[in-house]
């Protein structure tokens, strides 16, 4: 069997949750006896991961041209996966037409009309309310959710938005967290201790604008109120493409650093004493979080922040929404060791109760074979999707084919 995964951006796990989460997909099928295919039409960069040492054959294409749909003919897969939306709306009426019997697969990341929508409700400076919901992003996601014969859902919190909200058929949706390996006794015994930690560390790639907008409230808001309590402490902040504004917030007189890139997110988060992820905005499950937890490395984060990622379960230190109290909580953890390790062991709890990799591959594999045998009829099932082909797609296409002659 054959996947042909279409990515937005060539996957860059050292530098974004959404590299490594396709990472995760990539092995995921090939566990599941597939060969992988990867292609994208976005340039590579020295941080795009090196695909073809793990067995995973690439090809570099190219937007609103024909020469798509020979290699997508030659190639003849079994399964189309979309990474993101926009990768759909481009592409995929020419895997309808080269490939109709082919799954095709829609990998959200983090639903964007929600995230768009809580940007814009942070921007009028409101409370979020589901008529932020109705924007364009939105509107454009469950479409290209309705026309896929299923979509990857990596937080509990969009699985229940898009049934209950958008009413998306549960058939239609498959609910996917991020897929790692149990953390062990012997990884436990290995972290660094209480005492050999020290100061405070925030990641995540600054081309995110959640993560922006979060290193600008923690820099403004927080940090002042963290180091009248702990003037020896610094604040350290990692992140892929830091611009001219993400650099001005350096300041060593405040022991506020901004430091670029980390070889290691691992090794930076399991040296610090706290991680703190002040997110205003942005949806999804937050890989910095997954981290912490996977570093023994206790954070604060807000509600936003903390959404789908602990289920019911205690989270890995404390959740937050003000900076009074959020700076309180980020105290509290560096300074008291009986707090600091009740939330690691809460970390190590969630991760080895949610996150399994070996729990939710069974899992994926089956919807994945219910579906193959049963395509015709899951589809028949699907007239929203049927319509929204005979409309909304033909717009998308004859818009490709005239840019295609365009530039012919």
């Amino acid at each position: 069997m054959r996947a042909l995964i279409l990515g937005n951006v060539w996957p860059e796990p050292v530098s974004s949750a959404a590299g490594t989460r396709i990472m995760q997909l990539l092995k995921m099928l090939q566990n599941v006896g597939f060969e992988v295919h990867f292609a994208c039409a976005a340039g590579k960069t020295p941080l795009s991961e090196d695909l073809e040492s793990q067995n995973v054959s690439t090809k570099e294409i190219k937007l609103n041209d024909a020469s798509f749909d020979t290699y997508l003919s030659e190639l003849n897969p079994d399964l189309v996966l979309f990474d993101k939306f926009v990768i759909e709306e481009q592409y995929g009426w020419r895997v309808q037409e080269q490939c109709p019997q082919a799954l095709r697969i829609l990998e959200t990341i983090d639903l964007h009309g929600l995230r768009k929508g809580r940007e814009a409700a942070l921007k009028d400076g409101k409370a979020f309310s589901q008529a932020y919901l109705h924007n364009d992003f939105a509107k454009r996601e469950i479409a290209s959710i309705y026309r896929c014969d299923l979509t990857l859902v990596i937080s509990e919190f969009e699985m229940q938005l898009l049934e209950d909200f958008f009413r998306v058929p549960a058939g239609q949706l498959l609910y996917l967290p991020f897929m790692v390996d149990a953390i062990q006794d012997e990884e436990i015994r290995n972290w660094k201790s209480f005492k050999d930690r020290k100061h405070f560390v925030t990641i995540g790639n600054f081309r995110h604008e959640p993560n922006w907008l979060s290193v600008r409230y923690l820099k403004t808001e927080i940090w002042p109120l963290i180091r009248r309590q702990l003037p020896e402490a610094e604040m350290r902040v990692y992140g892929s493409y830091p611009a001219e504004k993400h650099t001005q917030l350096h300041n060593p007189k405040e022991h506020f650093y901004v430091m670029g890139r980390a070889e290691s997110a691992h090794k930076v988060i399991e040296d610090a004493g706290v991680l703190l992820a002040p997110l205003l905005s942005g949806a999804g499950l937050k890989g910095k979080l997954l981290d912490a937890m996977q570093c023994g490395t206790p954070a604060v984060t807000t509600q936003v922040g903390a959404e789908g990622m602990h289920g019911n379960l205690a989270f890995n230190g404390s959740i937050s929404d003000t900076p009074e109290t959020f700076a309180k909580a980020a105290v509290n953890l560096y300074t008291y060791p009986e707090s600091w390790q009740e939330a690691q062991i809460n970390g190590v709890k969630i991760i080895n109760s949610r996150f399994q990799a070996e729990f939710w591959q069974p899992v994926f594999a089956e919807r994945l074979n219910h579906l193959k045998e049963n395509l015709a009829d899951h589809r028949l099932h699907n007239f929203t999707g049927a319509m929204l082909w005979h409309q909304s797609l033909q717009a998308s296409k004859f818009m490709s084919r005239w840019i295609e002659l365009k530039n012919g």
